[in-house]
This record gives C-alpha cells, sequence and structure tokens, in this order.
C-alpha cells in the first residue's frame, strides 16, 4: 500500500512524515504539567537546538519528517500488504469486503481531493495537517481489528482524503527544508527512511505467518493492534518538526513567521490563500513540464499497486510454493524495502556530485523495473491475481522459483525508488516557490492511475498487467528525460525556472 500507499494497495504514497534527531526548541510542543525529568530533557533539546545552524535545523527537520512516516507507513504499508490476504480469511464470515476495492476506492478519493489540499495546507499548515491525516490512517489499521464491510468502506473514504492532505503537507514541508543544492540529498534520505517501514512490519509477519495457509482471528488481531500503535507513534513525531531560518529556503515564502508552523491569519487572509493556492494547482496542470512528469507520475501510479498489493497477493496465491506462501508476501515485501532503502541511500548521496543530472538513475529505474516484468510473466501463473481463496495450481512458463520471485521483489523497490527520489528532486526544484501546489498534482494523477490499476487488478490475468506497465513505464522515461533536458539548460543560462 505504498502512497497512502498500501499505495497500492498503495505509492505510497503512498504513500507521509517523520524527520530527525536534533531539533531545536521543543517546549512548546509538549503537554503541560510534564514532570521535572520530562522538562529537564526538553530544555535540553532546546539548548542544543539553539546551538545547530540553519542547515543542520533544516536536515533534522528532514530526518524526523522521514521517521515519522518510517513509523506510520511500517503499519500502513504492512497493512496493504497483508490486506486482501486476510481479507479472503474473513469472507468464509459476515464480512465481505475487497481489498482491491478498498484501495480503488481510497486512490478514487485521494486523486479527487487532491485538487482542494494545497488550500488546506494554506490554512492549517504542513505540521497540523500531517498530524491530523496521520489520525486517519491509524483509523483504517484500526478496523482490520474488528473489521465489518460497512467500516471498512467508510474508513477507505476518510483515508483518501487523509492521503491527499498527508502527502501535499510533505512536499510542502520537505521543499521548505531544501534549497536547490540538498534537494536531491534530502529527497533520498526521506525516501530511503519511509521506505524502511517495507522491513520491519513484514520481517514480523514472515516469521509469524510461517508454516500458515489461514489466518485466524487472533493472528488478525495481533498484528493489527500492533500496526495500530506504530502508526498513532509516527503521528506524533510530527509535533517534533521546527520552522528552519528563512535564509535559502526553497519556497520560503509558503512559511508563516510562527515558530512551530502554525498559521494564525485572519480568516479573510486564510480564505485569499485558499482560492490562490486552488488556482495554482489548476494552473500547474496545464504546464508543458507538469504534462510531460504526468506520464511519468502515472507509471509510478500504476507500478505502486502493483508491487504494493497485487504481487503479494500473487505470491500468496500460488500453491506450488507450499506452506510457505502466505509468509513468503513478508518476505517479499522485505525485499522490496531493502530496494528502496538501497536506491533511495545511494542516489541521496550521489546527487550531490551528479554531474549527468536524474536521467541515468530514471533510466536505471526503467531497465530494473523492465527485467523484474519479465521474469515475474515467467515465474508466476497468469491467474495469480484473480485466484480464489484455495490459490491457483496453474502452472508458470518456468517452473516457480521462491528465489526469483523474491529477487524480483527486491527489483520492484529498487526501481521504484529510482522514478520517486528523482520525481520528488524535479519537483522540487522546478517549482521551488509553489511546492504544495506541484505535490498536489503529482499526487492527484499518481492516485488515479492507483485506483484505476486497483480496479483493474480485480479483473485482468497478470500478463495484461504486466504489459500495461511496460508501454507506460517507457514513455514515462521518455517524458522525463525531455522535462530533465530542458530544465538542465535553463540552469545552464544562469537563468531561473519557473512554469508558473
Amino acid at each position: 500500500m505504498r502512497g497512502l500507499e498500501g499505495d497500492s494497495l498503495a505509492p505510497g504514497s503512498g504513500p507521509a512524515s517523520a524527520h530527525h534527531p536534533f531539533t531545536p526548541r521543543i517546549g512548546r510542543g509538549a503537554p503541560r504539567g510534564e514532570p521535572t525529568a520530562g522538562a529537564a530533557a526538553a530544555a535540553g533539546l532546546r539548548q542544543s537546538g539553539a546551538k545547530m545552524s540553519p542547515e543542520s535545523k533544516k536536515l533534522f527537520n528532514i530526518i524526523i519528517l522521514g521517521i515519522a512516516f518510517m513509523f506510520m507507513f511500517t503499519a500502513f504499508q504492512t497493512c496493504g500488504n497483508v490486506a486482501q490476504t486476510v481479507i479472503r480469511s474473513l469472507n468464509s464470515t459476515d464480512f465481505h469486503g475487497s481489498g482491491y476495492t478498498s484501495m480503488a476506492i481510497i486512490y478514487g478519493v485521494f486523486s479527487a481531493s487532491n485538487l482542494i489540499t494545497p488550500s488546506v495546507v494554506a490554512i492549517v499548515g504542513p505540521q497540523l495537517s500531517m498530524f491530523a491525516s496521520g489520525l486517519f490512517y491509524s483509523m483504517y489499521i484500526a478496523v482490520f481489528i474488528q473489521p465489518f464491510t460497512w467500516s471498512f468502506y467508510t474508513a477507505s473514504v476518510f483515508l483518501g482524503v487523509a492521503a491527499a492532505v498527508l502527502w501535499t503537507a510533505q512536499g510542502n514541508c520537505l521543499t521548505i527544508n531544501s534549497d536547490e543544492h540538498t534537494i536531491g540529498r534530502n529527497s533520498g534520505i526521506f525516501w530511503a527512511l519511509l521506505q524502511s517501514s517495507l522491513f520491519f512490519g513484514n520481517l514480523y509477519i514472515y516469521f509469524a505467518w510461517q508454516g500458515k495457509t489461514q489466518i485466524s482471528e487472533s493472528d488478525r488481531r495481533t498484528v493489527f493492534i500492533a500496526l495500530t500503535v506504530i502508526s498513532l507513534l509516527g503521528t506524533v513525531l510530527f509535533f517534533l518538526i521546527r520552522k528552519p531560518a528563512s535564509e535559502n529556503i526553497l519556497g520560503e515564502d509558503e512559511f508563516s513567521d510562527d515558530q512551530d508552523l502554525e498559521v494564525s491569519e485572519s480568516p479573510r487572509n486564510n480564505l485569499t490563500k485558499a482560492v490562490d493556492a486552488f488556482k495554482k494547482s489548476l494552473k500547474l496542470c496545464v504546464t508543458k513540464e507538469m504534462l510531460l512528469l504526468s506520464i511519468t507520475t502515472a507509471y509510478t501510479g500504476l507500478e505502486l499497486t502493483f508491487f504494493s498489493g497485487v504481487y503479494g497477493t500473487c505470491i500468496g496465491a500460488v500453491n506450488k510454493f507450499g506452506a510457505e506462501e502466505k509468509s513468503l508476501i513478508g518476505l517479499s515485501g522485505i525485499f522490496i524495502g531493502i530496494g528502496e532503502i538501497l536506491g533511495g541511500s545511494l542516489f541521496g548521496l550521489l546527487s550531490k556530485n551528479n554531474r549527468f543530472g536524474r536521467n541515468p538513475v530514471v533510466l536505471l529505474g526503467t531497465l530494473v523495473h523492465f527485467v523484474a516484468f519479465y521474469l515475474i510473466f515467467l515465474n508466476m501463473p497468469g491467474d495469480a491475481p484473480i485466484a480464489p481463496l484455495e490459490g491457483t495450481d496453474s502452472s508458470a512458463y518456468i517452473k516457480s522459483s521462491k528465489e526469483v520471485a523474491i529477487f524480483c521483489s527486491f527489483l520492484l523497490g529498487l526501481g521504484d525508488s529510482c522514478f520517486n527520489t528523482q520525481l520528488l528532486s524535479m519537483l522540487g526544484f522546478l517549482y521551488s516557490e509553489d511546492s504544495a501546489p506541484a505535490f498536489a498534482v503529482f499526487k492527484f494523477v499518481q492516485s488515479i492511475c492507483a485506483a484505476v490499476a486497483f480496479f483493474y487488478s480485480n479483473y485482468l490475468l497478470l500478463h495484461w498487467q504486466l504489459l500495461l506497465m511496460v508501454i507506460f513505464g517507457f514513455f514515462g522515461t521518455v517524458s522525463f528525460f525531455a522535462v530533465e533536458w530542458e530544465a538542465a539548460a535553463i540552469v545552464a543560462r544562469g537563468s531561473d525556472y519557473r512554469s508558473i
């Protein structure tokens, strides 16, 4: 579920947020009546924060943002990865839901909500926006503790709105804490921390569900109670984020002067900001650069749905994998996470001294994904995505191999990190003064495509799903190249890049 990302069962992106270690003035965010020891600790953090350079404060915010998202999406992406398998075990009861349908609802609402989220972030501010969204993520996960069909689909609608607000606020926060020299590094750091979430939750699933062909009520409740608590922990971490120094910040005009990233302006000013943000989003949609990037973004929505929801379901449905088929879902998630973390870390470190721009990384992502799609085509039965509860005994083109299946998981994660880190970097660079509308349009397109992919995942055989991703992947790569070449030429001329 990556992008919301059960994202796909996502992104998602997939799906928001946490930062890092050393933060300036935390005292104001702490509850009143704090014990003496806690007050001393907060005072110590304030004192150390006061000594931090502006650049260190911004890096601290990025790390905290990444850590918060790591906790939230440890819960959410694990939930998305096992949702359809859990639901299959529930459908013999009074519960009659579909994980794919839920994700289609989430991404459909997600896409529509992105048109208004810049206005929400402009009024409320990125910090409170992310906190409120985190509460709805936790609510969705908690539904699985005692699921009912009506509550499952209702929570899906609320989550779609929350995800749109979350990711718009995340893009705003990332841009605010970056400049043109650090946006690539910060995108990589955030992405690596975010995708670490795929490792922890799925590691538990692998060991706890090993040898099981059905998921019991006790197993389900244990997992989802723990995931709900983890999600809430990540949500609270948003309060550690503080406003960076105003120098050299991409899009600094988007920030108010309040230290806690809160907005305390008159209702009239808030309404004006909301209307302006909405107009900018509509204007951005028809710019040449955004239209080209939308093709690349559409591809990330399709592949997000595939690796975060569909592929784990395929692995769990192959009876030839034996008693390990259910635990392999967790192992698959772990290796997707390893690929994501490796890619995010590597490209974040290389971005500072990268003389060749973003295109080589995107090309690498395309090649890695195409190799993965070909191996999956050979290794998985065509009916695996739509197999019944009993699984499938159909044969693939080669003898289905657990090792090849898990290797493909790694390739899917690595390729995804190539695309997403470079898209985040590109958007933060091109639209530094309008980051909230730009990231809203990005998520609007991605979520529409993820919703469509979740819908057709209920019906299309595996090879048709792979073919669609190959087509969009090819044209998405070409369109990204076109934008990067133009951006590089503008920078070489020493002029500012502005599309609005």
